[in-house]
């Protein structure tokens, strides 16, 4: 996972989120099939996480590679040790500032773009990483992405004791809408781009778990370590049983120049 424009990138707790990530996965598997790949490309997985969803790439790609990048130091350590021996290999880098020594098929992402403030620069340096009719294939969080968690945790982030900590706190991700996603790709040098919003509700296996490691990470990151267990416990406590998320998926395809 990563971060951009000046902000500081936040790491995860890899472990967690590598078992947490069903609902990751179920993202994953569409966007994949959408991208129609022939078995013999070099794809980039832009922001691979732990890589759990990068091992599907890999099976579609008996002939190809991946290279999988991701700004979180631990989640690179995860993913190369979840990727042992398979036809990838894995970088620690910001996806806005991206270099690789040649450029790709494709690119994929999945769960990752709604984490960068600058999707100008973002889709610059994506397009930049393709070959000539490369297809850029990916899913974030879009406009309205839990809307329904994120007002609870507003809630409890203005309440006692942990109000102080949020004085001045910005929203750390960026919801975008498919129209202004779209003129953005074709600014950055795409000369196709269709995006499109896509309800998707998830109930998580283990709600605490999901939402410390996943969805609260960066709430929990204002506060001291002995307050953090209790903020994710107030939130949880404010959302309806079972615990449903509303999301919100933005998907994004985008095609180069040949």
């Amino acid at each position: 996972m990563t971060a951009s424009d000046g902000q500081r990138t936040r790491d995860w707790d890899a472990e967690t989120y590598h078992r947490v990530s069903a609902p990751q996965v179920a993202f994953a598997g569409p966007v994949i099939e959408r991208m129609g790949l022939r078995g013999d490309e070099t794809v980039l997985d832009a922001g691979c996480g732990s890589g759990r969803v990068t091992q599907m790439l890999v099976e579609r790609l008996p002939r190809g590679r991946v290279i999988a990048v991701d700004a979180a130091p631990s989640m690179v350590d995860l993913a190369r040790e979840t990727l042992a021996g398979r036809r990838a290999s894995v970088l620690q880098a910001e996806l806005t500032s991206l270099e690789l020594s040649k450029q790709v098929h494709a690119v994929f992402s999945s769960a990752v773009f709604h984490w960068i403030a600058d999707h100008d620069a973002l889709f610059t340096s994506l397009h930049a990483a393709l070959l000539p009719g490369g297809r850029l294939v990916a899913q974030c969080g879009g406009e309205g992405n839990i809307d329904n968690l994120h007002e609870v945790a507003a809630e409890v982030s203005a309440r006692e004791p942990f109000a102080e900590y949020f004085s001045g706190w910005a929203e750390p991700w960026n919801f975008a809408r498919p129209t202004e996603t779209e003129r953005r790709l074709l600014a950055a040098g795409f000369i196709q781009a269709e995006c499109w919003l896509e309800p998707f509700p998830v109930e998580p296996p283990e709600p605490l778990a999901y939402l410390t490691s996943v969805c609260l990470g960066n709430h929990l990151d204002a506060l001291p370590e002995d307050m953090r267990a209790g903020f994710a416990e107030q939130v949880l406590a404010g959302c309806p049983r079972p615990l449903r998320l509303r999301y919100v998926r933005l998907n994004i395809e985008a095609r180069a120049a040949s």
